[in-house]
């Protein structure tokens, strides 16, 4: 019988997606021919949380974080799946799926979502890029 571990290993397998398994429960993903670059995947109790760093909101001044806080906020209307999010001074993408419930759809459509927004996303956020360490 698969565990809910065995499941997301399996999903990614499935898709073809390169992945490196750092611990039991959280997976890098380095596939940048599929789009899907430097995306944690990793599993807390009932959910399934995928993240990518865009951009870092150091170096910026406030007038220029708020009008990047304005710009996230209206791009997260455009997004099907997921939505940007502010951790620690990093601008992430990510979405969070019910580890019970999930299927290979589900999980194949988060990660379309999350690479197609940062692709999309690449030239408005790149210049606010200044001090940047991340995937943008």
């Amino acid at each position: 019988m698969k565990t809910s571990l065995d499941r997301i290993d399996s999903y990614m397998n499935i898709l073809g997606i390169i992945n490196e398994q750092i611990s039991e429960d959280v997976w890098i993903i380095h596939d940048p021919t599929k789009g899907l670059n430097q995306i944690v995947v990793f599993v807390d109790e009932t959910l399934v949380t995928l993240r990518c760093k865009t951009i870092s909101v150091e170096g910026l001044d406030e007038q220029q974080r708020l009008k990047l806080y304005e710009t996230l906020l209206k791009l997260n209307l455009e997004m099907v799946h997921g939505a940007y999010a502010l951790e620690d001074t990093s601008i992430v993408v990510m979405d969070t799926l019910e580890l019970e419930t999930m299927d290979l759809e589900e999980f194949q459509a988060s990660l379309e979502a999350i690479g197609l927004a940062v692709a999309q996303h690449y030239r408005i956020l790149s210049k606010y890029a200044g001090g940047s360490n991340g995937h943008v």
